[in-house]
């Protein structure tokens, strides 16, 4: 009887990717010093399990490669050669080779046969003990001695932009390499109406004329490589095209053994598995999501219909809807908590990029995570890891500083990376912090007025700071392939701001930098204070609402250059009247009812008609259907059928700011 294995695929993709994640994480850890027998133990099981599945599936090129990695491994953990860095950095390594032939096996994009061939010769060179820079060396030399040109598909994620990065760019820096053809692809350039100008549409197909080393174009490339697909291939000249095969098949032809000893170890981990989880598809947990949300809105409907009855002649009815309303919300709860991941499903990527890029720019660099357990939803969690690594590659080439320097200042040579992560509230808080030298106010504000950017008298550290978050805003001195470009920060908090959150910069001079991420738990359900504005009902959500109040005429007060502000125990709160931001006209009452709100790190006083009360409300994205509005995050539909508007307190505390440019 046969079986079609395909189905099968999805999931050893799935847990390939997890396996290679295990197995990056416990290398970091043995090289940094930590040589725990079951920390190789978990990367060699880890290996297994992947050569075990690949040779079930027929996947022979990663299962060759695992091969060699897990007999290495496997001598490691018996004892019979010690544990040098020459092998934990040739085993890290094979990692991101294994990586680019998961890709391949999923969605085609072709990893280089050579520079597999090359990882996995210089694996061996290890096991049998020759010199390892020789023996690493000497296949990459070959064959990138022979190519006279290379042909490039480079297809950015939509997403590209979002992570600070542009592809023209990257296009320009290889104009440095060698004459370049460029050509565009537009299958996936949409019609106007629907162009999203923060989104990378275009492909290119681009080839590089010149004896140039592969590893000068992958380096171009380094930065953007999780946010394209990528396909480097050697152009030969046509006398050596019939060699050229001869030189990148090794790699398949060894994967007889490996293939044939695999499959029984290969079955046994999902059959464990099956008693204790199961895997489900995000896109039917959000349909679960999505058929909650509507009974939400049910039940809010069925409560207002409700208060125009009798209680004395429904009781049991007011029972039943009590009842049905905690249900509902321990329902929500439930859904919810199945797409809730912990935050070190993010956090476990950065110990290898801290150490790649400290090596790079010659730093030491310390990683402490605090708070990896902390859960948010998966579509946050998939969403907030590109603004992560650019505030961390910022910490590293721009907050730290070099050993000499720091050790000149009095401090530890090797500087501190912190992310944390924590509940306060209705929100999660993701700290990005380092102990490096701070912020330069007089530089920032020297640059502003450069560029003629309006700033307040005497501003304060908080306004200083939030200049950097400007378009193209820089004060590198010089551009690199990391950061100087002016691109970035402002697309941090764009980015940050559409998942309705905020960002905040604290920084200290000589002391460091912290930046701080507020997120919502769920982008589904929140809960929210109605009120009555104008005769129109908005939402603003609890997780901001600090307090309200009906102040007294006397604490009310006008002043020059700031409007009317309020004073709540000694504090001066700007006030803000909904009615006029939003342009409803006239207010419905003549008594002032303010509630008093933080976002961004300041309190603002908003201007009410009335408050209705506190509900749960399903959000509803309104870009997808209309276009973004400032000041609003988006819109619930109301128990009678009306749709109300979510109010963006963020948005709103940064409207009474200074007026800044574009």
């Amino acid at each position: 009887m046969s079986m079609d294995l395909q189905r099968f695929h999805a999931t050893f993709f799935e847990e390939s990717r997890e396996g290679l994640d295990a197995m990056e994480a416990g290398l970091l850890t043995l090289e940094s010093g930590q040589h725990d027998a079951e920390i190789i133990n978990s990367v060699f099981r880890a290996a297994h399990s992947i050569k075990g599945g690949a040779g079930t599936f027929g996947f022979d090129a990663i299962a060759a490669l695992t091969h060699v990695l897990e007999t290495l491994l496997d001598e490691l953990r018996a004892g019979k050669r010690a544990l040098e860095a020459n092998a934990v950095d040739a085993m890290l390594a094979s990692v991101d080779v294994l990586r680019a032939l998961l890709r391949e096996a999923e969605h085609g994009v072709q990893a280089d046969p050579a520079t597999v061939a090359a990882m996995k010769a210089r694996l061996e060179s290890i096991l049998s003990g020759q010199a390892p820079a020789a023996a690493s060396a000497a296949a990459p030399v070959a064959a990138e001695a022979e190519p006279e040109a290379w042909q490039i598909g480079f297809t950015p994620a939509p997403s590209m932009f979002m992570s600070g990065n542009d592809p023209l760019r990257i296009i320009r820096e290889l104009e440095h390499l060698g004459p370049l053809q460029v050509q565009a692809r537009l299958e996936r350039l949409p019609g106007f109406e629907q162009l999203d100008p923060f989104e990378a549409h275009l492909a290119w197909d681009l080839g590089l004329i010149g004896k140039i080393k592969r590893s000068q174009i992958e380096d171009t490339f380094a930065w953007v490589v999780d946010d394209c697909e990528l396909d480097i291939r050697p152009v030969a000249p046509p006398s050596l095209a019939t060699t050229a095969p001869a030189q990148v098949e090794p790699a398949p032809t060894a994967a007889a053994a490996p293939a044939t000893a695999a499959p029984a170890t290969a079955a046994a981990t999902p059959a464990q598995e099956a008693e204790s989880s199961i895997r489900v598809s995000v896109d039917k947990v959000d349909a679960l999501i999505n058929l909650v949300g509507e009974l939400v809105i049910t039940q809010a409907m069925l409560k207002q219909v409700s208060n125009h009855i009798d209680p004395a002649h429904a009781e049991r009815l007011f029972a039943g809807l009590d009842l049905l309303e905690r249900n509902t919300r321990d329902l929500q709860e439930a859904v919810i908590g199945v797409r809730m991941l912990p935050v070190d499903a993010v956090f476990r990527r950065f110990p290898r990029l801290v150490r790649d890029l400290s090596t790079r720019l010659g730093k030491q660099v310390r990683l402490k995570t605090i708070g990896e357990g902390t859960e948010l939803d998966k579509g946050l969690i998939e969403k907030i890891a590109d603004p992560l690594v650019h505030l961390v590659r910022n910490s590293i080439d721009h907050g730290l500083e070099m050993p000499e320097f720091r050790r000149n200042a009095g401090k530890d040579e090797t500087g501190t990376i912190t992310l944390a992560a924590s509940h306060q509230g209705g929100h999660i808080v993701i700290e990005v912090s380092d102990d490096g030298h701070g912020l330069n106010r007089e530089r920032i504000l020297a640059k502003a007025a450069e560029r003629g950017l309006a700033v307040p008298e005497n501003p304060t550290d908080a306004q200083v700071w939030d200049l950097i978050f400007q378009p193209g805003f820089s004060t590198a001195d010089a551009v690199t392939d990391l950061s100087g470009r002016g691109v970035g920060m402002d697309v941090v908090r764009r980015n940050i701001q559409a998942l309705g959150g905020e960002v905040q910069i604290e920084s200290r001079a000589g002391i460091g930098t912290r930046t701080l991420i507020r997120l919502p738990l769920t982008l589904a359900i929140l809960d929210g204070m109605t009120v009555s504005v104008a005769g129109e009902t908005l939402i603003l959500p609890l997780a901001y609402v600090l307090e309200a109040l009906q102040p007294q005429a006397s604490d009310i007060r006008t002043m020059a250059g700031e409007g009317r502000v309020l004073r709540v125990r000694g504090e001066y709160l700007p006030i803000l009247s909904l009615s006029e931001y939003y342009g409803y006209g006239q207010r419905h009452s003549d008594e002032s009812l303010v509630v008093v709100v933080e976002g961004d790190g300041q309190k603002i006083a908003l201007e009410v008609d009335e408050l209705v009360g506190q509900q749960q409300v399903v959000v509803k994205n309104i870009e997808n259907n209309y276009r973004r509005i400032g000041g609003v995050s988006g819109a619930t539909i109301l128990g009678d059928g009306r749709v109300a508007l979510i109010v963006d307190i963020g948005g709103l505390v940064r409207s009474l700011r200074v007026p800044q440019a574009a």
